[in-house]
C-alpha cells in the first residue's frame, strides 16, 4: 500500500509540472462533489478528446480525499476527486501511451497529460460496480474495524496473486479497510494479497 500511494503521489507531482489544462466547470450537485458524476464526465472527456480509430482508453483508478480523518468525528465530505486513465494509440512504430489525470475540487478542475504508462492495476472499464462511493464510505463506518487515521480512499482493481473485484481502499500505509465495490463486503485484509504483500 505504501508503494502505491508513493507512486501515485510521485506521479501527481510529475504531472503537476507537465501540461495542465484547468477549468472552472466542475460538475457538482448541491455544491458537493459526486464521485460517480465526475467519473462519467471524465470518461466522456477522454473519449471526446483522446480516443480515435487508433486509440483506446483504460480507466485505472479513482482517488478521493475527505475533509476529515476516518478515525475522527466530522462530516467526512469529499474535498477532492482524481481519476486516472491511460490512452494507447497504435501507430506504425508501435504505440504511444499517455496517462491522463483529472483532478477536481468544488472550485476547479484540471487535466494533466504525460507520455508514460500505468502499472499495478487492472482496468475498471467494463466492471459492473453496484456500490457508490458514499455507500462504500457508509460501510466503513458500519463495520466493527479500527478506522485508519487517513482522509484517503482509492478505487482500484489491484494486480496480484488473487483475482478480486474492484475495491474501495480507505486508509494509508499503516491501516486499510477494503470495501468490495460489487458486493459491499468490508475487511481489513486485502483480498488480492490475503497473506500480505511482499516488500
Amino acid at each position: 500500500m505504501k508503494k502505491i500511494f508513493a507512486f501515485l503521489m510521485g506521479l501527481m507531482l510529475v504531472l503537476g509540472v507537465n501540461s495542465c489544462k484547468c477549468t472552472s466547470d466542475v460538475p457538482v450537485e448541491d455544491d458537493k462533489l459526486v464521485v460517480e458524476t465526475l467519473v462519467e464526465a471524465d470518461r466522456q472527456d477522454v473519449v471526446d478528446n483522446y480516443v480515435n480509430e487508433n486509440a483506446s482508453y483504460l480507466w485505472f483508478e479513482t482517488c478521493v480525499s475527505l475533509t476529515d480523518f476516518l478515525d475522527e468525528d466530522g462530516d467526512h465530505a469529499i474535498e477532492s476527486v482524481s481519476n486516472i486513465f491511460q490512452v494507447v494509440e497504435e501507430n506504425e512504430e508501435g504505440a504511444d501511451t499517455q496517462v491522463i489525470l483529472y483532478s477536481h475540487t468544488t472550485d476547479t478542475s484540471a487535466v494533466d497529460v504525460r507520455h508514460t504508462f500505468w502499472v499495478e492495476d487492472k482496468p475498471l472499464n467494463d466492471v459492473e460496480m453496484t456500490l457508490t462511493f458514499e455507500q462504500a464510505l457508509e460501510r466503513v463506518f458500519e463495520v466493527n474495524l479500527p478506522k485508519p487515521h487517513s482522509k484517503q480512499a482509492v478505487l482500484r482493481k489491484e494486480l496480484g496473486p488473487n483475482d478480486a473485484n474492484p475495491q474501495w481502499i480507505f486508509g494509508n500505509k499503516e491501516a486499510q479497510i477494503y470495501v468490495d465495490a460489487v458486493t459491499g463486503d468490508a475487511s481489513d485484509v486485502n483480498p488480492v494479497f490475503p497473506e500480505g504483500k511482499a516488500e
